[in-house]
């Protein structure tokens, strides 16, 4: 049965045998892995999983896809197949009545472009409610521009909330970059494969919830410095005095602020608030 992409699903076939090698590569698969592969598509990427890792749960959105997935992966005893939205989908729920493909300690996906945000999130978490039981690995074929958000270095153009937020949550790795080429149909923006390793953060944040709100309010509007984009929730005079304390221009806007300075800003406005 031959399924054409679909719109709607946001659906690529890929066909780069390389780029198929540096995801598997960037996952470091061991027999013991169990894989979450969140929109297996025609199974290209599943076969490769299944040769390697220990059991393979898939989640797929499209009724005709699943019935091809079915077809070919029907003899494979470490293969799981979910008809569903992994955004809504409650994975431990399902997955307690297949003790065997419980608790995937790995996530390997090409996901779609138009729910990446939402897919983090689901994975990760937020900054004021991590994941609580974090992926190990998380190897992920997303858009180029998202990855490099994901990756940037403060003071730089890509450099954003999302940055700074999923840093927090998890290390994130740079593998390859993957031409629109690569796959069918090209979609109109080339990729790359990038991975995320869940860690806590190395600071100790006493009010994540703030920390996550100061980060959104900051970065509200890029154009504006810091101090005006904050000046909802301290006065202006009292942020001068604090960034100049942690020795960050007061003049500054957010995206100059390393995921340090984050931290240390986020804690000194609640001492502040609190005295």
């Amino acid at each position: 049965m031959s399924i054409r992409p679909r719109k709607q699903f946001g659906q690529h076939w890929l066909k780069s045998e390389y780029a198929l090698d540096q995801i598997i590569e960037a996952a470091e698969l061991k027999q013991s892995d169990r894989i979450l592969e969140i929109g297996p598509g025609t199974g290209i990427l599943t076969r490769r999983l299944l040769k390697t890792a220990g059991v393979v749960v898939a989640v797929e959105i499209d009724r005709d896809l699943c019935t091809k997935l079915v077809k070919t992966f029907a003899n494979q005893e470490n293969f799981l197949l979910l008809q569903g939205d992994i955004l809504s989908l409650d994975l431990d729920s399902h997955l307690t009545s297949f003790p065997k493909f419980a608790h995937p300690n790995k996530v390997v996906a090409n996901i779609p472009y138009n729910i990446t945000s939402p897919i983090l999130e689901k994975l990760l978490g937020s900054v004021a409610k991590p994941a609580a039981n974090p992926y190990c690995t998380i190897v992920l074929l997303i858009q180029k521009e998202v990855a490099e958000r994901l990756v940037a270095k403060p003071a730089t153009k890509a450099y954003n909330g999302l940055s700074v937020k999923t840093q927090y949550l998890a290390s994130c790795e740079w593998i390859t970059d993957v031409p629109a080429r690569a796959f069918y149909p090209p979609p109109k923006v080339d990729s790359a494969v990038i991975r995320l390793r869940p860690q806590p953060s190395q600071e100790t944040v006493d009010n994540p919830k703030k920390l996550e709100n100061l980060i959104n309010m900051g970065f509200a509007n890029r154009r504006k410095m810091l101090r005006n984009n904050l000046k909802g929730i301290i006065d202006g005079d009292l942020l001068t005095q604090i960034l100049e304390q942690l020795e960050i221009n007061p003049h500054c806007r957010a995206e100059e602020l390393s995921l340090e300075q984050w931290i240390a800003l986020s804690s000194a406005i609640l001492i502040n608030h609190a005295t």
